[in-house]
């Protein structure tokens, strides 16, 4: 079987979670298959991608003749142009975003990857072009694919809701890519300047992770209860941040850290050094940052909303993500209640071990081959 797999989006600025399937849903299917026959393909890019997998230096890479702000629409809107000629003997098509949907012809099959429909949940939280471009792609999968694949039944249940057939959906959950280290936390949080105690929040800085509330909820628990803790947010800023760089700027008390975009073992370094982990994004196709947090053994707080309560189930302090005092008193709750914290942290490290990349990677294998 011969694959041709789209990885643009290890060039973007901020991959998030689409990122991280991308480069580790390759390597897990070839481990789980070494016959299969994988090729990548890419628009036009400048430069290479930040850490590249090694993966993707050995397998074949076809590069289309275009960028993305003219190609993800030509696809999605028009259906061309079509796909390489290097490509023409692919059995299968795998589209990782449904931002951009090519054509699929002369009998290969299309499967596409919808992350969530976050976009049409809380389309105020997107840019209007990248908006109308995830909606076009949603139609165009809906219609176009012969399989959807789903990181959660959440997100499988949207399509359903948004037209798709049940039949023709696979659920394929993520999984985290944390690295094993023996490295001293000391040294990271030392260099990104984090004191400790902390709460720690991973994730792309946007509307839609609600971190506006987060930083409200934060800073009521210390005023509340002196908690010694600071609050920091790891991730690249993606877009819509002004409200929050507003509320940033704000005088408060506590301390609150931005680190940027992380390498993985200093992200490593930040889920092992946490007191807590609070997630109360307000949707959320699968929640990447939740398994990493419990798979580190971090208690965690996380939105009572979409898919969280599907993939923590009950492993997390889940609370109303719209309520800015139920956030508060639950990191309270998380921070001074030292039965509940070990609780949960048991409970996140048996719910983490649920999931893995080889069983995503058997979950895709089984969905190209039907």
């Amino acid at each position: 079987m011969r694959v041709a797999i789209h990885v643009d989006q290890l060039w973007f600025s901020a991959p998030g979670g689409i990122g991280t399937y991308v480069r580790e849903l390759p390597h897990a299917m070839l481990r789980e298959d070494p016959a299969l026959e994988l090729v990548s393909f890419r628009s036009r890019w400048v430069g290479e991608p930040p850490d590249p997998p090694a993966w993707l230096r050995e397998l074949p890479a076809v590069e289309i003749p275009s960028s993305i702000r003219a190609l993800y629409p030509s696809w999605t809107y028009l259906g061309r142009p079509r796909l390489p000629a290097a490509l023409a003997d692919a059995d299968v098509v795998h589209a990782t975003n449904h931002a951009a949907v090519p054509p699929a012809v002369g009998g290969r099959r299309l499967v596409v990857t919808v992350h969530d429909l976050a976009f049409e949940r809380f389309p105020g939280a997107f840019p209007a072009r990248w908006r109308r471009l995830y909606r076009a792609g949603l139609r165009a999968a809906v219609r176009r694919a012969d399989t959807l694949l789903a990181p959660s039944r959440y997100t499988a249940d949207d399509l359903v809701a948004h037209g798709a057939d049940a039949a023709r959906i696979r659920v394929t959950p993520l999984a985290s890519s944390l690295p094993t280290t023996d490295l001293d936390p000391a040294d990271a949080l030392a260099r990104l300047r984090i004191p400790e105690p902390f709460v720690l929040f991973v994730g792309t800085l946007e509307p839609r992770k609600n971190l506006v509330r987060l930083v409200r909820a934060y800073r009521r628990a210390v005023d509340s209860t002196g908690l010694p803790h600071a609050l920091v947010l790891a991730g690249p800023s993606g877009w819509g941040t002004d409200d929050l760089l507003h509320e940033l700027a704000s005088s408060g008390p506590g301390r609150i850290v931005r680190t940027g975009r992380l390498s993985l073992d200093a992200l490593d370094a930040l889920y092992r050094s946490a007191a807590a982990f609070a997630y109360p994004s307000l949707y959320e196709g699968f929640g990447l940052p939740v398994v990493e947090a419990m798979s580190r053994g971090v208690p965690t707080l996380a939105a009572m909303a979409s898919s969280l309560p599907e993939v923590t189930g009950d492993a997390a302090l889940l609370v109303d993500p719209g309520d800015e005092e139920a956030i508060a008193n639950g990191l309270v709750r998380l921070l001074t209640d030292h039965a509940l914290a070990a609780d949960l942290r048991a409970r996140g490290l048996e719910r983490s071990a649920m999931f893995s990349w080889a069983t995503t990677a058997r979950a895709t294998l089984d969905a190209y081959r039907t």
